[in-house]
C-alpha cells in the first residue's frame, strides 16, 4: 500500500518535496517559533508555519525565488503574533461624530464599566431572589430605576430599539391593523424599514396622511374593527420642514382610548433629560409622551442615553406585561453584562449629580469650541509630521456631528486639525486617500475623514488618553 503524504504534514516532506522546503515540523522545532508557541499556543503558531509554506509554495510556482530558513521562520512569527490581535480594536476617532454607529455609539461611563467587570468575575443574582430564595426577573435589575427617571409603570429591555419595535408589535398588533402616518415611516441604518418591521411582526401597515401632513381625522378615519394599535415614530434621523402639520401625543393617545386600542411611541434616539441645559435641541422625553397617555414608549441605550446597546420598553402594566409575556422577548432579552452598565448609567442619571461629566457622550456634546480648538493646538504638529510635506497644516472651525441620527439637523460649533495638500498636490485623491490610510495603520488607528480636498481631524472626541496614545504613536 502507498502511503500519501500531505504537503506540510511532517519530516516526510522534505525527503518528497521537489521546492526544497523544509517541513512544518522542522519550522517548528526552531527556537524562536518554539518559545511564541509557548507564550500563544502552538496550535496558531502551526495555521501560521503552513500559511507561510503555502504562501511560499505559490510563490515559487509564479516564478519567485525560493525563501530561506530564516525568512520562512520570520513570516511565519509575524502571522502567527496577527493571529491573537482583536478584530474590535480600539480606534482613535478624530471624524467629529460622537455617537458613530461604525465606531461602537456611546463610550460608558467608568461606572458602567467598573459594573461590567464586576459582572464578569463572579456569580450574579441576575435572575434570583435573594429574599426568596427562588426565580427572579432579570428586568427587576433596571425596572424601578426607569419608572423612576420616566414616570412609567413598567419597563422592560430588549438587545436594541428596532428589536423594541419588532416586540411590542408581534405582542400587541399581530394580525391586526396597525395605523401610522406616511411621514413617519422611518428608514434607520442597513435599509431597516418601518414597514417591513410590521410586515415581520405580521401586522397589517394602515398608512394614513400624506408625506408631510397628517391630521387627527386621517387618524380616525382609519380606525376600523381590526385596529390594534396606533404607533408615532419619531423623525430622529430627519427632519421634515415647511409646509407641515402632525398629531401630537395627548390627542392620539385619547383616540385610541377611545377606540380601545394601544398607542404607541418610538422615540429612536431618546433621552432622559433635557438637552438644552448644555446647548443643545430639547430631544423628547419618554416621560413626555407617558404623561400625555401612551401605552408604550421605547427608546434607545446607546445613543443620547450613553448607555450600552439596547432598547428601553417603558409603559402601562397593562401593555409591558403583554409584552414580557410573549416568547419573541426570551429570544430578544440582554444578558448580564449590558444590564450591569445599563443600571450604572442609569444610576448616574438617577443621582442626578454632575451627570454631564461623568457620562462621556454628554461629555463630548457639551464640550466647548475653545477647549476642542486647544486640543487642535497640541497635536497638530503630530499629525502634520506623519501626513509629511506635502501637507500644509491649519486649524480651523468646523461643525460636529451628535450622529447615529439623533438631533439630525443639529450641528456642533468645533474645531479640527486641517491637512491640505500643497498647491503641486491640489485635488490629488490618490494622496489624501493614501496618507489617510497611513492614519489607520498605526498601532491604535486614528480615523479622520476628507472633505473639501483635504484631510479633517476634528478633535470633539479626542480625550486625555487618546491624546496620550497619539503622542507614544507620532512623536
Amino acid at each position: 500500500m502507498n502511503t500519501k503524504v500531505l504537503p506540510g504534514s511532517g519530516e516526510s516532506e522534505s525527503k518528497t518535496n521537489p521546492l526544497h522546503l523544509p517541513s512544518v515540523d522542522r519550522l517548528l522545532a526552531d527556537t524562536a517559533l518554539a518559545q511564541q508557541a509557548d507564550q500563544i499556543g502552538r496550535a496558531l503558531v502551526k495555521r501560521a508555519v503552513q500559511q507561510t509554506l503555502a504562501q511560499a509554495r505559490e510563490s515559487i510556482a509564479r516564478g519567485g525565488a525560493a525563501p530561506t530558513e530564516a525568512q520562512l521562520i520570520g513570516q511565519a512569527q509575524r502571522l502567527a503574533q496577527q493571529q491573537t490581535v482583536s478584530r474590535l480594536p480600539k480606534v482613535i476617532n478624530l471624524t467629529g461624530t460622537v455617537i458613530h454607529t461604525n465606531l461602537g455609539r456611546a463610550l460608558l461611563s467608568e461606572e458602567a464599566i467598573a459594573s461590567v467587570v464586576s459582572a464578569m468575575r463572579g456569580y450574579n443574582a441576575l435572575e434570583f431572589d435573594i429574599d426568596s430564595g427562588g426565580r427572579g426577573d432579570r428586568d427587576d435589575v433596571i425596572e424601578d430605576l426607569i419608572c423612576r427617571l420616566t414616570g412609567a409603570e413598567a419597563a422592560t429591555v430588549v438587545n436594541n430599539c428596532a428589536a423594541a419595535v419588532l416586540l411590542a408589535l408581534v405582542a400587541l398588533g399581530a394580525r391586526k391593523e396597525v395605523i401610522i402616518s406616511r411621514g413617519e415611516q422611518i428608514e434607520i441604518g442597513g435599509a431597516f424599514r418601518m414597514p417591513d418591521i410590521m410586515r415581520a411582526a405580521n401586522c397589517k401597515l394602515v398608512e394614513v396622511g400624506t408625506t408631510n401632513r397628517t391630521h387627527l381625522r386621517d387618524y380616525q378615519e382609519a380606525i376600523s374593527e381590526k385596529a390594534s394599535l396606533i404607533v408615532k415614530a419619531h423623525r430622529s434621523n430627519y427632519a421634515v420642514t415647511g409646509f407641515t402639520a402632525e398629531v401630537g401625543d395627548a390627542e392620539l393617545a385619547a383616540l385610541a382610548k377611545q377606540a380601545g386600542i394601544f398607542y404607541m411611541v418610538d422615540l429612536g434616539s431618546g433621552a432622559l433629560v433635557d438637552m438644552s441645559q448644555w446647548g443643545l435641541p430639547r430631544e423628547p422625553l419618554p416621560s413626555d409622551a407617558l404623561s400625555k397617555g401612551a401605552d408604550v414608549v421605547m427608546f434607545s441605550g446607546d445613543k443620547l442615553l450613553g448607555g450600552p446597546q439596547a432598547g428601553i420598553i417603558v409603559g402601562s402594566r397593562a401593555a409591558i406585561s403583554r409584552i414580557k409575556k410573549h416568547p419573541l422577548k426570551r429570544a430578544l432579552r440582554v444578558s448580564k453584562l449590558v444590564l450591569a452598565a445599563l443600571e450604572a448609567t442609569l444610576r448616574v442619571y438617577d443621582s442626578d449629580h454632575h451627570i454631564a461629566e461623568r457620562l462621556p457622550v454628554l461629555a463630548m456634546l457639551s464640550k466647548q469650541r475653545d477647549v476642542i480648538r486647544a486640543a487642535c493646538e497640541r497635536v497638530a504638529p503630530m499629525l502634520a509630521r506623519h501626513a509629511g510635506d506635502a501637507f500644509e497644516m491649519r486649524i480651523a472651525d468646523c461643525a460636529s456631528q451628535i450622529g447615529s441620527g439623533a438631533l439630525p439637523e443639529e450641528r456642533l460649533p468645533s474645531a479640527a486639525v486641517v491637512l491640505t495638500p500643497k498647491s503641486e498636490n491640489r485635488r490629488n485623491g490618490a494622496l489624501l486617500n493614501k496618507t489617510l490610510a497611513s492614519f489607520r495603520k498605526l498601532p491604535t488607528p486614528v480615523i479622520g475623514r476628507i472633505s473639501d480636498d483635504a484631510i479633517v481631524f476634528d478633535c470633539r472626541c479626542l480625550s486625555p488618553a487618546d491624546e496620550q496614545l497619539l503622542r507614544e504613536q507620532l512623536q
